[in-house]
């Protein structure tokens, strides 16, 4: 067959195919499992926050007020007419008071609750008049020019049963005659200014002898368990001779030199002392 010179060439077509992308493997999904992820740890770091930065009330607080069954009971109840509602502190409320009661008027508080304003009032009341007894004893010892240097031998703890006044022995000073319970001048002068500030307060009052480690010989006819409670109780007689109740000592003890001040060194002179307590007035669990 015959070719025709003048005939253009037939055009080539040329199709480009482009694939969807694959969303499930390559989508967005899993941004949303890591976002989930996130929250979550920023959640557990919070919890773990607070846990370290929070008292024990504090974090009972907190449980109550997450908790649904607190919040059940106390909607449609005084001083609430919904969640963050807002009605008024008289309106009746929906606590029973006890077997058979459906609420008064009047703010009802749980038996098993301890603490409040008040008590709480009243134990920082004493705090702070421990803290001044405590600062009017150091003055007055240090007002004194026989005793100033007697001031290092004090020490002032808060403890659970109340302010423990120390006085401590060192290689200067001795309260007692070295294996005796008898008072050396220095220590009367001290306990007399250590009575002045206890006598102004009714609080009870608690005495504890302690002594170091040293060996008694079989001749001796004693021990350290007994010089310390011998030296505890000349402490309450002389204590009462300056002018203390003797109905305020509620303890009297000795403790060797089980409790010692040095437990590294039994046999340091600083074991020796001899602890006045005075009692909180106020409930210890406040």
């Amino acid at each position: 067959m015959a070719v025709r010179p003048n005939t253009p060439p037939r055009p080539i077509i040329v199709k480009k195919v482009i694939e969807a992308p694959h969303g499930g493997h390559h989508g967005g999904a899993w941004k949303v499992a890591y976002a989930d992820f996130v929250t979550a740890m920023m959640a557990f770091f919070l919890l773990m926050w607070l846990l370290g930065a929070t008292t024990e009330k504090q974090r009972k607080a907190l449980a109550d007020y997450f908790a649904p069954t607190i919040v059940t009971t106390k909607m449609e109840s005084a001083g609430s007419n919904g969640m963050f509602g807002g009605d008024s502190i008289v309106s009746v409320d929906d606590y029973p008071h006890g077997a058979g009661q459906t609420g008064t008027r009047s703010i009802t508080i749980p038996r098993d609750v301890v603490g409040g304003p008040k008590e709480a009032s009243g134990r920082e009341r004493e705090r702070e008049r421990f803290q001044q007894i405590a600062k009017s004893l150091m003055q007055r010892v240090q007002a004194k020019g026989e005793l100033r240097r007697l001031a290092r031998n004090l020490r002032f703890t808060e403890t659970a049963e109340g302010l423990r006044i120390d006085i401590v022995d060192d290689a200067d000073f001795s309260m007692f005659a070295i294996g005796t319970s008898q008072l050396t001048p220095a220590g009367a002068r001290l306990f007399g200014e250590i009575a002045a500030p206890i006598a102004g307060v009714p609080n009870q009052l608690m005495i504890r002898g302690h002594t170091d480690a040293a060996p008694w010989s079989a001749k001796a006819g004693t021990n350290n368990w007994r010089l310390s409670v011998d030296r505890a109780e000349v402490t309450r007689h002389y204590l009462e001779f300056r002018g203390i109740a003797s109905d305020r000592f509620s303890r009297i003890e000795g403790v060797a030199d089980r409790e010692p001040y040095v437990p590294t060194d039994r046999f340091d002179p600083r074991n020796r002392r001899i602890s006045i307590t005075l009692g909180w007035r106020t409930a210890a669990n406040n």
